[in-house]
């Protein structure tokens, strides 16, 4: 057995028995989960020091390789070498050992919270802390409190899966472990707490308030016990001069929010780039750190390398007594520099670069103001600390968490009024301008639409591409009319994508338009490309939320759309029509149905002697045929048939429901008379099958 195995195997003996110690000593649910929450905030705390002692070691190693080994080659070609090796290292975690590594994580965690109880696999806590651990101190443009986030939230809710608690109570622990990493890594309890109800959680509650700050206190309590009880960044106090700032404060903040929404454009396209490439994620990760290393030798001191922070602490320090020019090349070199890191596969936050972003616009707009009303704009670097705050909160749409965490890592309270203005406003404007923010855009884009954290449709669970019709029945538009009245006769369809001789989508064809040239008398010698419709005609993307083509259908009361591919929108690849949606409407009600039912069997199994069992009827059982008024009496006493799977839907069991061969019921009952049950359904001489247990 190896090591690790041993260690697995002793922590899940561990959480066996605080299992049966809380069923039999039937604790409070309040302390249970107060201690819960605590155990998650050390353990969060202890993993946020562990990653930041492990970005040190690491930062260490590159530097030694690039002023030892590598110290003949010029420093650039250097640096590309050990950071396009350190993106092979990150890209072969990701390829074969976890997914969910590359990024910062935070969207992972948002799905877990919408779509999968709140439940992520135990193993990303170890590779999630490598592999950021190996980005950033190599020299990625990224953050590191994306990483421990997701550190901290894999944590909670490995502890309350191994727990068995419910979904609700595994979300509520992913949440503290969240909090716990914010908390421990920015020496910010308030903004961790804040952080993790907002951003990942997305609803404010006193039971999930109660455990987070808890978690998020612990947490603290570690961090400053191992990494010291200073603010992030040691700045003056900085103050508002006067109230004629206020109009300079509106234009930084329409300015962040401007500067938001090109960094969110930069990172999404640059992944789409390099998912076009198509190489092997190792390739990708590593061509993506060795273009940053390139680009990071444009900028004095290497500046954009790395999260950026120390930079910040000092530029706002000083002043910002910069160049513009200077600081115009820094905005730039870093939203490229960290697109390429992140948008490649890395592994890393996008807080940081946010906060680097925000300090940098800032300082230019500060500069400027102080060079033209000098009496008025004092500070530069005063407008530098609420830059951070709004480019955060115009990217992130967390204006609350921004206010905070830039107030708690500075320190600095005299500037909250501007703060709170330019970080709301900032968050307006890039809601209105782009509707995704840096962390649900490509959950956008995989058909998830997340609203304050939620799932909002049952519909968007699900691709227009799950939903739609392969291989659809195209018409050319050269088709006689003639033969397209056959066709309709012949399919009994309403409608049909046309192409062109090159099987390029140029319009739709529908019945009425036949039915309306049929009324004229005018068929003879016409073709499809005379009655179809072109032009602006309404499509639908294979990646797109499902309930956005049935908003589309409903709105021009048609039955089809074509289906394309983002990378070629002349390309049909399928049709959706409504009986699709119909259809896909009552697989994401069954997928809902099933996940509520795993949900309360969670809730349920520490009930003593009671058990779920899924029995599906076989065809020679003696049951088929029958309702279920009819074989009720025949079933043990204390047994209730909870729902009943037909053919991928769920129905609710009545008496008159009349058994087929094929369903799956639910049965909830005591474990003493699961044999009784299981005879009164089985076939002559066999066993029915049990699915769950």
């Amino acid at each position: 057995m190896s090591e690790s195995e041993r260690n697995r195997t002793i922590f899940e003996q561990l959480s066996f028995r605080v299992r049966i110690w809380l069923d039999r000593q039937t604790p409070p649910d309040s302390l249970v989960l107060v201690l819960s929450a605590l155990v998650v905030g050390i353990g969060g705390g202890l993993g946020a020091v562990l990653f930041v002692w492990l970005l040190r070691q690491v930062s260490d190693v590159t530097r030694w390789l690039i002023t030892n080994p590598l110290g003949n080659l010029p420093d650039m070609l250097a640096l590309m070498i050990v950071m396009g090796a350190a993106g092979v290292i990150v890209g072969l975690i990701v390829a074969y050992l976890a997914p969910e590594v590359r990024g910062s994580g935070i969207p992972e965690l948002m799905e877990a919270v919408a779509l999968h109880g709140g439940r992520i696999r135990p193993r990303v806590v170890p590779l999630k802390l490598l592999a950021s651990a190996v980005t950033i101190g190599a020299g990625g443009s990224a953050g590191r409190e994306g990483p421990i986030v997701h550190i901290g939230s894999a944590f909670g809710s490995t502890v309350a899966q191994l727990l068995h608690f419910s979904n609700d109570r595994v979300r509520t622990l992913l949440a503290c472990g969240a909090a716990a990493g914010v908390a421990a890594t920015f020496n910010s309890p308030i903004a961790g707490a804040i952080f993790a109800l907002e951003v990942i959680l997305g609803r404010f509650t006193i039971r999930y308030f109660g455990a987070v700050v808890i978690s998020s206190v612990a947490a603290a309590i570690v961090g400053r016990a191992f990494l010291g009880d200073i603010p992030a960044f040691a700045v003056p106090a900085y103050t508002l001069n006067s109230l004629k700032e206020l109009p300079i404060y509106v234009v930084l903040a329409l300015l962040s929010a401007l500067l938001a929404i090109a960094f969110i454009a930069a990172l999404y396209n640059t992944r789409k780039f390099f998912l076009r490439l198509k190489a092997h994620v190792a390739v990708e990760a590593a061509l993506g750190m060795m273009i940053t290393a390139a680009l990071a030798s444009l900028a004095p001191s290497y500046l954009i390398l790395g999260p950026g922070l120390n930079f910040i602490g000092d530029a706002i320090a000083h002043d910002f007594s910069m160049p513009l020019s200077y600081m115009a090349g820094l905005i730039v070199l870093k939203i490229v520099a960290t697109s390429f890191t992140l948008g490649s596969g890395n592994s890393g936050g996008v807080f940081a670069p946010a906060l680097f972003l925000g300090a940098v616009l800032g300082g230019l707009v500060g500069t400027v103001a102080n060079t033209v009303w000098p009496e008025i704009a004092l500070h530069p670097g005063a407008y530098a600390i609420v830059g951070m705050a709004a480019v955060f909160a115009g990217a992130a749409r967390a204006p609350i968490t921004a206010v905070i965490i830039v107030f708690e890592m500075s320190g600095d309270y005299k500037l909250i009024l501007p703060l709170m203005m330019a970080t709301v406003l900032s968050t307006f404007v890039a809601e209105h301008l782009m509707g995704d923010s840096i962390y649900s855009i490509n959950l956008r884009h995989k058909g998830l639409n997340l609203q304050q954290g939620r799932d909002v449709d049952l519909m968007q669970c699900l691709t227009v591409g799950e939903a739609m019709t392969k291989d659809p029945l195209v018409v050319d538009e050269t088709l006689p009319l003639t033969e397209l009245d056959r066709l309709f006769q012949r399919t009994h369809g309403h409608s049909f994508p046309v192409v062109d001789q090159d099987h390029r989508l140029v319009g739709m064809v529908s019945i009425t338009d036949y039915d309306r040239e049929a009324r004229r008398g005018q068929l003879h010698d016409r073709r499809v490309a005379d009655i179809a419709t072109k032009g602006n005609i309404l499509i639908a993307y294979e990646d797109e939320a499902l309930s956005d083509a049935l908003q589309r259908i409903g709105t021009r009361d048609i039955n089809k759309l074509p289906v394309v591919s983002r990378l070629d929108t002349a390309s049909v690849v399928g049709v959706v029509r409504r009986r699709d949606i119909i259809r896909a409407y009552n697989v994401a009600l069954s997928r809902r149905a099933k996940d509520q039912l795993a949900e309360d069997q969670l809730q349920l199994r520490s009930i003593d002697n009671t058990k779920f069992l899924e029995i599906e009827i076989e065809a020679t059982s003696q049951a088929i045929g029958r309702p279920l008024a009819e074989v009720g009496p025949t079933l043990p006493h204390e047994c209730v048939v909870v729902s009943i799977r037909r053919q991928g839907s769920v129905l609710i069991p009545h008496g008159d429901t009349v058994l087929q061969a094929g369903d799956q019921i639910n049965f909830f009952l005591r474990r003493s008379d699961e044999a009784q049950l299981k005879a009164c359904l089985k076939p002559p001489g066999g066993h029915p099958v049990s699915r769950f247990e």
